[in-house]
């Protein structure tokens, strides 16, 4: 069997000065929505943080909404990326289902952790605006789409009576329970753990278990 080497987040390369501002910028914006709040960060300080003027912000986005969907626009192609690459076949040829998944939470427990900010700010916000609520569904199903793929080939070992769907609605359920432990501090509460350890292993144990996954014999 391969090893399979610990998921990362999958940044691309960007070369083009002009990009390399944006790149600044967006990440001085993540940086201060994590810690304040989208609603309480100002333009200003977006551009001090990253070491431009004021002007330089206005150039390349029309106003802090703009900068806002540019953030989410980045973090979803990074996604993409990263969804690519973790769910590639060649990376689990012989592993498990259980190996994939146990592996898959711990990473999505990470990203939800270490991405907290942005993730808090983008969820609340694309309840009210249509093109943020399209490309988070975009995401979503691709995300699905490729975990089904790794894992129904690996279907003989499911017991759900419509394994694809059982897939989809499991990852479902998982970033619900993220969402609500993670990025809104729901710890504690209907029995959620509080250690990130925790929140991992339970979540591994109820999504195989939704699967219906049995041992092997």
């Amino acid at each position: 069997m391969k090893p399979h080497p610990h998921l990362h987040w999958v940044r691309p390369v960007q070369q083009a000065r002009s990009q390399q501002t944006i790149e600044r910028l967006l990440d001085a914006a993540e940086t201060l929505i994590a810690d304040k709040g989208f609603s309480d960060v100002t333009v200003a300080q977006i551009a001090a943080r990253a070491g431009f003027s004021v002007g330089a912000v206005y150039s390349r986005f029309r106003d802090k909404q703009g900068l806002l969907h540019c953030l989410q626009d980045r973090f979803v192609d990074e996604a993409y990326l990263t969804t690519d690459a973790a769910f590639d076949p060649d990376r689990w040829e012989g592993a498990s289902i259980e190996e994939i998944v146990s592996e898959m939470i711990v990473f999505l427990v990470e990203i939800h952790r270490e991405r907290r900010g942005v993730l808090r700010e983008l969820l609340g916000r694309t309840r009210y605006d249509a093109s943020m609520v399209e490309r988070r569904e975009r995401l979503n199903a691709h995300i699905s789409q490729r975990l089904s793929a790794l894992l129904l080939v690996r279907a003989e070992r499911i017991g759900h009576p419509d394994p694809e769907a059982a897939v989809s609605f499991g990852l479902r359920i998982v970033f619900g329970t993220l969402e609500q432990a993670i990025l809104f501090n729901d710890t504690g509460a209907y029995g959620v753990p509080a250690s990130d350890d925790k929140l991992a292993e339970e979540l591994t144990r109820a999504f195989l278990g939704y699967l219906g996954v049995f041992e092997r014999t």
